[in-house]
C-alpha cells in the first residue's frame, strides 16, 4: 500500500464513521426558540465527535493496512 493509498483509505473510513457517530448524544431542545429548527441538537458536541471519528477511524485503519499487508485481504485485481 502506497502513501496516497493509505491516505485515502483513512479519508473513506473517516467520513463514513463520522456518519455513524454524528446521531450519538443528540437531544432536541424541549422549548427551541422562534425561528431555530425544532430538530436541531441542544449541544452537538462537534470536537468530541471529530475526536472520537478520528480514533476509531485510526484503529479501523490500522486493522485495514495489516489485513491488506498480510496478503488476507485482496486489492488488486486477480
Amino acid at each position: 500500500m502506497t502513501l496516497f493509498n493509505g491516505i485515502v483509505l483513512y479519508a473513506c473510513i473517516w467520513f463514513v464513521v463520522i456518519f455513524t457517530v454524528l446521531p450519538w448524544g443528540v437531544r432536541a431542545s424541549d422549548n427551541p426558540e422562534a425561528g431555530h429548527e425544532v430538530g436541531a441538537p441542544e449541544q452537538p458536541r462537534l470536537l468530541l465527535k471529530i475526536g472520537i471519528t478520528t480514533v476509531i477511524s485510526a484503529a479501523v485503519w490500522v486493522i485495514a493496512y495489516l489485513l491488506i499487508t498480510s496478503g488476507l485481504l485482496s486489492v488488486r485485481p486477480n
